[in-house]
């Protein structure tokens, strides 16, 4: 009997998991807005201005993301919310999380200013973890890994500038293999459909 309940309450949230990632495109809409941010840094980063400016500027580039990543949502048709699905909370609790560890880029702000672009690269790729369970995601789950240990690499042997093109690059690339995993889940659930006619 308890097996049973085990399976249904599996059932279930793998249902909540699946709905999770077809209704917020497997969060698409927040890569697409990385893009826009990564780029607006890359434009701090080749301004010829003192680099505890530049990091100002650069935590300022960082405030406009939900707007964006709402705007976008509405482009590509995402459901922003999902309010129906629990897990979307669960989601929001990633990001929180995410915002706790800036903490350490505040500090490194005036301490080693130079790399505080490399902490707050290496804090976004780390944060990205959780949500290929989430979402069901491969892509997730190797960016989380890729992306901090290459930002802490360019980040040491490189100017700023040349880390925050890096973060473009991978942005782009993270956001055709969400292209793609969603392509992917949309056949799957439409043959399922057939099926079950």
């Amino acid at each position: 009997m308890n097996n049973q309940g085990d399976t249904k309450h599996f059932h279930e949230l793998e249902e909540l998991r699946i709905d999770c990632a077809i209704k917020q495109k497997k969060g698409l809409h927040f890569i697409l807005a990385s893009i826009v941010i990564w780029s607006a840094v890359l434009g701090v980063q080749i301004m010829n201005i003192p680099v505890l400016t530049k990091n100002l500027y650069t935590f300022c580039c960082t405030a406009p993301l939900l707007p964006i990543a709402f705007f976008i949502s509405k482009l590509i048709r995402v459901d922003f919310q999902n309010k129906e699905n629990p897990l979307t909370n669960l989601g929001i609790l990633f990001s929180v999380n995410q915002m706790l560890y800036l903490l350490i880029a505040m500090w490194i702000y005036p301490t080693i200013p130079d790399k505080m672009l490399m902490v707050i690269a290496m804090i976004f790729g780390a944060h990205l973890m959780p949500y290929s369970w989430l979402y069901k995601s491969t892509a997730y789950l190797m960016l989380s890994v890729i992306i901090p240990i290459c930002a802490l690499i360019i980040g040491l042997n490189f100017p700023s500038y040349i880390l925050a093109l890096m973060m473009i690059v991978f942005e782009v690339i993270f956001s055709i293999c969400l292209l793609q995993e969603n392509r992917i889940l949309y056949k799957h659930m439409y043959r399922e459909k057939g099926e079950t006619k």
